[in-house]
């Protein structure tokens, strides 16, 4: 799931692009493995309408086009039938993704939402160094956002739950 959520996190896409162009970037070695999960890995997020507001959505059904200013989950997920379910959900804002040289306008994805991951379910082994690098930097910043609003005991909490994995 991890793996997942940060290649959706990392997405850099063309403007006008799908969430089903992009569904597949969260499944990737989900199906390497023989296995998927039957939700889709993001969904609208709105004020009016409700928590799943459409239409876009990162979806093998998402057929609207993501446009800059829309908030959409990052929420891949797995369940095994009878024994557990995983998902790990981050809100993010599409953006313009600021390429030197680049021949189309292109967006990415601004993570909104910062809460550190549980290190006790995380393999270091099955990461590549891009990966750890992008969960480093989050976690990073999830220190420097959250520490200032916590107290002392939660803080050390918080600095563990958010050191580097490699380091």
């Amino acid at each position: 799931m991890l793996k997942g959520h940060i290649a959706i996190a990392r997405a850099v896409f063309p403007d006008g692009a799908t969430g089903a162009q992009l569904d597949s970037f969260a499944r990737e070695h989900l199906w390497a493995a023989g296995i998927d999960f039957d939700h889709g890995t993001g969904h609208g997020v709105g004020s009016y309408l409700s928590v799943h507001e459409g239409p876009a959505r990162i979806s093998k059904l998402g057929t609207s086009a993501l446009k800059r200013g829309m908030i959409l989950s990052n929420e891949p997920g797995y369940y095994k039938e009878g024994a557990y379910g995983i998902r790990l959900e981050n809100l993010v804002l599409v953006t313009e993704a600021q390429i030197e040289g680049a021949e189309k306008d292109m967006n990415a994805f601004e993570t909104l939402t910062f809460a550190p991951f549980d290190r006790r379910l995380i393999e270091p082994k099955l990461m590549t160094a891009d990966e750890i690098a992008w969960l480093d930097a989050y976690h990073a910043r999830v220190a420097q956002m959250i520490a200032p609003l916590v107290a002392a005991d939660t803080r050390e909490w918080l600095d563990a739950a958010t050191r580097p994995l490699r380091g």
